[in-house]
């Protein structure tokens, strides 16, 4: 009994030890704030980290100090302006038989990290033939059963 008292004391007094030791470890890593809180961050583009879209890093600076943050470059039609630029769209026109494209303009609603943004934009994408849809009793033919 005695031996098992002096096991659990020797864990006790090792795991205290170790915990102060972690507590120390931390608080050497943490560097005091020399430098004063900046309210007038300047933040760049997000640049892809490879290729010309998907996660990137956008830098931001103030005064004396830069800052690195995580970001994301869309990989659809929204990369020609970016993510940070935030547009209220219309309907689609109608299909431009000429070109073969539909348009769609947008106002800016919302630009974020203070990056300049157009205020407005235009965005098209090639017409899709319409396909004609079932009437209420038409069934669209399929591999179910037939009961």
């Amino acid at each position: 009994m005695r031996s098992l008292f002096s096991i659990a004391l020797v864990l006790l007094v090792v795991m205290m030890v170790t915990a102060e030791a972690s507590m120390k470890k931390k608080e050497k890593g943490k560097e005091p704030k020399a430098e004063v809180e900046c309210s007038e961050w300047q933040y760049g583009k997000c640049v892809p980290n490879s290729g010309d879209c998907g996660a990137g890093i956008r830098e931001a600076t103030c005064s004396e100090q830069t800052k690195k943050t995580k970001c994301k470059v869309p990989c659809n039609w929204k990369r020609d302006f970016g993510a940070d630029c935030k547009y209220k769209f219309g309907r689609w026109s109608e299909c431009d038989t000429t070109t073969g494209t539909r348009n769609r303009s947008g106002t800016l609603k919302k630009a974020l990290f203070n990056v300049q943004c157009q205020m407005s934009i235009t965005v098209s994408k090639p017409c899709t033939p319409k396909t004609p849809k079932p009437k209420n009793g038409e069934k669209k033919k399929g591999k179910g059963k037939d009961n």
